[in-house]
């Protein structure tokens, strides 16, 4: 068996030829920092696997009130 040959051809980038995207610092560079703290705060460690908890706990009761509520009057007896 003899080895095929492709003719898909691949183009590599150049160095000379990459896009460079450079970010200002503005007045939103600190705003956006602070709101990544507080999200990292929010959404790791202990506190956020309690909070992830405490929603989806509170999720569960949204849905069974309102299936509670709804299965009442879909079922109720004139």
């Amino acid at each position: 068996m003899q080895p095929q040959e492709s003719s898909i051809q691949y183009s590599r980038w150049e160095d000379s030829s990459r896009d460079e995207v450079s970010v200002a610092s503005g007045p939103g560079a600190e705003e956006a920092s602070g709101c990544k703290r507080v999200s990292w705060k929010l959404c790791s460690g202990k506190l956020g696997i309690s909070l992830k908890v405490l929603g989806g706990v509170a999720l569960f009761w949204v849905v069974f009130t309102l299936g509670y509520i709804t299965g009442y009057f879909v079922h109720k007896c004139k």
